[in-house]
């Protein structure tokens, strides 16, 4: 066994939507239908939010695809981030996961905490 791993990268497909414009995340707020939507802001200019990113990433499982899953670029999408954190109450961090089922937080986190399986296990409650 070498120091240096080979692994294969992962084949996995993560149903990403790109968290673009302020009407995406008015939609979010206001749907009431039971469907349950986590935001993940990352930005790419940092090595957590990477970290967080790649481990998100890597516990996703396909028994999560229900779960609409939304990619915020905070270096892009500033404005929109303020705006998450104005309309939920939840204080800005980078990197964040917030959970919303029928437009209210159910569960948010941050840093090294971020998990997507708690995050899509939040829902069950």
């Amino acid at each position: 066994m070498s120091w240096f791993s080979t692994k294969e990268k992962s084949t996995k497909t993560i149903p990403w939507q790109k968290l673009t414009e302020m009407s995406q995340l008015q939609e979010i707020l206001d749907n009431k239908s039971g469907e349950q939507h986590i935001l993940f802001k990352h930005s790419t200019r940092c090595n957590i939010s990477s970290i967080a990113f790649r481990r998100f990433e890597t516990e996703w499982n396909e028994e999560y695809n229900s779960t609409h899953i939304w990619y915020l670029d905070l270096l892009v999408h500033r404005d929109i981030s303020n705006s998450i954190a104005e309309k939920t109450g939840v204080y800005h961090h980078s990197p964040q996961v917030i959970a919303l089922k029928n437009g209210e937080v159910i569960y948010t986190e941050t840093h090294g905490q971020i998990s997507s399986r708690v995050a899509v296990n939040s829902f069950k409650k």
